[in-house]
């Protein structure tokens, strides 16, 4: 992309708007369109012209679709949004479109965080029913803290983020957090939760844990809290797990413990009734992890674990023959 084609896509008010809202947090292109009170195909023109140069980039989440800033040119968008806050500073009539932009934004924040309220309303009395029985999640956050405290987290993967939650716990920590998540409410729900961090720092992504929408060796940290237990195939969501971290990369795994516990599968869609800690172990090694010893906090009538592993390096091709030789 030539810096003039960056120069052009900028030389226009609402996207010079545009770009600054992006600074602040993803927005759908219909949030947008509020914001800037002009209709949604005119806003989708001018966001076209910012995705051709490389300055954004679209996402769709079901029939929504989502913009943030450009990854790919991190560095040239770091530039514009320090000359945007420049302008702003010295520029009165620009400053005062933007001021403008940010009040329409809270309005924004407050209707995610109503939408998410309601959700919580709705499923309040299934999650308070399941956490009765086992530690509290305090309690669980900590020790899953200190497990993962032994080295930096670098770019972490929260796999069926849910709320959110563990993506807030460990954004702080991480140099970037990816929450992913299936379903799309709840990833509305986790946007709201998210949405007061620096929107370089986190992203939300609608996604499979049996087809993680990543290339190879894309994270450092893979985060799976009270989710494995949803999977029909345990064995396909590891692997996808493992083909996304890289070599030394760690991955943790918060699940219950075996139990008999059978009203879970009809109740809350449960596919499995817990692990044993032989088949975290084989499942974890078969995927290409070297396991640690699992903690177990038993504060409840199932028991949670905890269990880590650290990815191992691709095997040469002639270590996999030998490992393969009779």
């Amino acid at each position: 992309m030539l810096i003039e084609d960056i120069f052009k896509a900028l030389a226009d008010p609402t996207r010079l708007r545009i770009a600054r809202l992006l600074g602040t947090m993803e927005l759908a292109v219909g949030e947008l369109a509020q914001v800037l009170g002009q209709s949604q195909p005119r806003v989708s023109r001018h966001v076209g012209i910012l995705c051709d140069a490389g300055l954004a980039e679209r996402r769709r989440e079901g029939s929504w679709v989502f913009l943030r800033q450009s990854e790919a040119r991190g560095a040239v968008v770091e530039a514009i949004q320090h000359l945007l806050v420049t302008a702003e500073a010295e520029e009165p009539a620009f400053a005062a479109l933007c001021e403008a932009d940010r009040r329409k934004l809270a309005a924004i924040r407050q209707a995610r965080e109503s939408a998410a309220e309601h959700y919580f309303a709705r499923h309040a009395g299934e999650w308070d029913e399941l956490r009765a029985l086992h530690s509290p999640d305090a309690e669980v956050e900590r020790y899953l803290a200190q497990a993962l405290a032994a080295a930096p987290l670098g770019h972490l993967l929260d796999i069926g983020t849910g709320t959110g939650r563990m993506a807030e716990l460990f954004a702080e920590k991480a140099e970037r957090v990816v929450a992913l998540d299936r379903n799309l409410e709840m990833l509305r729900v986790a946007r709201a939760k998210l949405q007061h961090l620096p929107a370089a720092r986190i992203e939300l992504v609608q996604g499979d844990f049996a087809d993680l929408p990543f290339p190879d060796a894309s994270f450092d940290t893979v985060v799976l809290h009270q989710v494995l237990h949803f999977a029909q195939d345990p064995g396909v969501a590891l692997a996808e797990a493992a083909r996304v971290t890289r070599a030394g990369g760690r991955i943790a795994i918060v699940d219950f413990a075996s139990h008999d516990h059978e009203e879970l599968r009809t109740r809350h869609q449960h596919a499995r009734l817990g692990f044993t800690d032989r088949q975290m172990a084989d499942l974890l090694k078969a995927a290409g992890f070297a396991a640690n010893p699992p903690t177990a906090l038993d504060g409840g009538e199932i028991v949670v674990k905890i269990w880590t592993a650290k990815r191992r390096a691709a095997a040469s091709p002639k270590t996999a023959a030998l490992e393969t030789t009779p």
